[in-house]
């Protein structure tokens, strides 16, 4: 079973960055693609950024130009740097595999707030 743990959310002040973690028990390139999701309170969870085994990205066009999802595949992790980030950022960050997901993490908090 794959297991993901994500990390390094946060409260920070509108503006600020935060840069996100995620590390997957497997390889990450034998993943078609994999993405980062936020839910905020009351609102279903959404897909912001993705990556794709070739390295392809797409994003949200909440978050296009100041998200950027990367990856590190000898140490199976994949990213989120977060800049100029906005009240309406917050939310719980969670990845998972893009279409056919495996059981969520826990998530990391992010807090945007002055």
């Amino acid at each position: 079973q794959v297991q993901l743990v994500e990390s390094g959310g946060g409260l920070v002040q509108p503006g600020g960055s935060l840069r996100l973690s995620c590390v997957v028990s497997r390889n990450i390139f034998s993943i078609n693609a994999l993405g980062w999701y936020r839910q905020a309170p009351g609102k279903q969870r959404e897909l912001v950024a993705s990556i794709t085994s070739p390295g392809s990205t797409r994003y949200a066009d909440s978050v296009k130009g100041r998200f950027t999802i990367s990856r590190d595949s000898a140490k199976k992790t994949v990213y989120l740097q977060m800049n100029s980030l906005k009240p309406e950022d917050t939310a719980v960050y969670y990845c998972n595999a893009v279409g056919v997901g495996y059981p969520w993490g826990q998530g990391t908090q992010v807090t945007v707030s002055s």
